[in-house]
């Protein structure tokens, strides 16, 4: 455009001079006639006019020659920015995006599909059709840090059952987004939980769920790819990649029932070589290590514990830990229950069957003899000791059949007695240095154990998310 404005101004001041100079020829000619005076200018100001005419065709030939080159390098940039794109793409790094883009992706974010304590994830389609889940981070206090460390974790990092990250956007004075591949039918919890009346499937901005009952093979299966998304994370990459909230909330299905790990917003780098780091209690209630409850370090064990936890509930149907109603009375009075307990004990006495999710037993195709590896398997992976729990490689070889699974011994459960000291705390608001004091000193755990204060101090620590 400047171009063209710039070889119209050349034309019209061209067209000026000429006419300009043929004037004065004119002029010459009427008041001097025929004179030497007269030759004379009129030879001055027609090389004059030449001189012009020859200036404009030099001119206009090296403009075009100049569009010709600038069209050039315009079409060069851009096959330069799609195979940037494509390289991009082929390698796995994520795509940054601008925030109108995310905008019109997820179509001023109407769809919500899920809802964390630090943002919301929307569905959205992207220009190329591919469709996304948008995660939108909005906590003020954890935002920055979960997405910083989400990023950082997950961008580097290609397995088949870890979603993948396809982008993000900062925004300098507002919330942070990250997009990933969009899984079709959500996450676990909605597959294993019976679904209460307010969670089915709506309309109208709320959130929409998928769900239903999983049938025992495709438990199974999950149960298998979760923990090669683990075995990847713990075992395959350059520094080791702590998880630490795994649950069913971030665990996805796909349309063929295929399990997928996500949400790697309090992940952990560690370098290959360390045993332990010490980072402050986050995570969700009933499915961290007692180990990080108690502020003595966490390892990929923290990871295996919280694994533990959740292959028992997709075994059996039900929370781990939750509060039993007694007489129609009210939640708050309710007794506690620590259900990886109740598995341990119908194994022992040779009922493991009665832990099965009844529905999924209705539907019958259930081997007891599987039962009996998955609950196994469970238990170990959640010993109170962390040298005694499996790696999940080995958790691999366990469920996949190639390594022998012993019944493992039993063990006082500390859990049980944290979790209910803390409930008990919760709604009673007595002095949680009280409550705690006798379960935990009691427990011959294998690291030095603190106080029975400061174990009140980290039991305040638990997320209820």
């Amino acid at each position: 455009m400047k171009l063209f404005m710039e070889d119209k101004k050349g034309k019209a001041i061209a067209a000026s001079l000429i006419l300009a100079f043929t004037t004065v020829i004119i002029v010459a000619r009427v008041s001097l006639g025929r004179s030497n005076t007269f030759y004379l200018i009129t030879g001055a100001f027609a090389a004059a006019i030449l001189a012009v005419i020859v200036f404009f065709l030099l001119q206009n030939r090296l403009n075009s020659r100049r569009r010709l080159l600038e069209t050039r390098m315009v079409s060069e940039s851009l096959e330069l920015r799609i195979e940037y794109s494509f390289m991009r793409k082929v390698a796995g790094v994520p795509t940054k995006f601008q925030h109108r883009e995310i905008e019109v992706a997820t179509d001023g974010f109407q769809t919500l599909v899920g809802k964390g304590a630090s943002g919301s994830v929307f569905k959205g389609i992207l220009n190329d059709g591919t469709l996304v889940a948008v995660k939108r981070i909005t906590s003020e206090q954890r935002g920055e840090k979960e997405f910083r460390s989400e990023v950082a974790a997950i961008a580097g990092v290609h397995h088949v059952n870890l979603v993948r990250l396809l982008g993000y956007c900062c925004v300098p004075t507002g919330p942070r987004f990250l997009v990933y591949d969009f899984i079709p039918n959500g996450s676990l919890n909605n597959w294993i939980f019976p679904l209460k009346e307010e969670k089915e499937n709506r309309l109208g901005g709320k959130i929409q769920h998928a769900g239903g009952c999983l049938e025992w093979s495709s438990r199974v299966r999950v149960a298998v790819d979760v923990a090669k998304a683990l075995s990847y994370l713990h075992h395959d990459c350059r520094s080791k990649i702590l998880h630490l909230d795994v649950k069913p909330e971030n665990i996805l299905l796909d349309e063929n029932h295929r399990g997928f790990l996500s949400d790697f917003g309090v992940s952990k780098l560690m370098e290959k070589d360390a045993s332990r780091v010490v980072t402050m209690t986050r995570g969700t209630k009933g499915y961290l290590a007692p180990e990080w409850i108690l502020q003595q370090g966490i390892s990929e064990k923290c990871d295996v514990f919280s694994y533990g936890i959740v292959l028992l509930e997709m075994v059996s149907g039900k929370r781990s830990c939750r509060m039993s109603k007694e007489n129609g009375t009210d939640k708050s009075r309710g007794k506690f229950r620590y259900f990886p307990k109740i598995v341990s004990e119908r194994l022992r006495e040779g009922r493991v069957m009665e832990v099965v999710d009844k529905r999924v037993l209705e539907r019958r195709g259930v081997d007891e003899r599987e039962v009996k590896r998955l609950v196994c398997v469970g238990l170990w992976c959640i010993h109170e000791k962390p040298r005694m729990r499996p790696s999940m490689a080995q958790v691999v070889e366990m469920l996949e059949g190639r390594a022998a699974v012993a019944e493992p011994p039993e063990t006082r459960m500390m859990m049980a007695n944290l979790l209910s000291s803390y409930d008990e705390e919760m709604s009673s608001g007595q002095d949680s240095s009280e409550n705690v004091a006798s379960p935990v000193i009691d427990q011959g755990y294998d690291n030095d154990v603190h106080s029975s204060a400061s174990h009140s101090i980290y039991l305040s620590n638990f997320s209820g998310r």
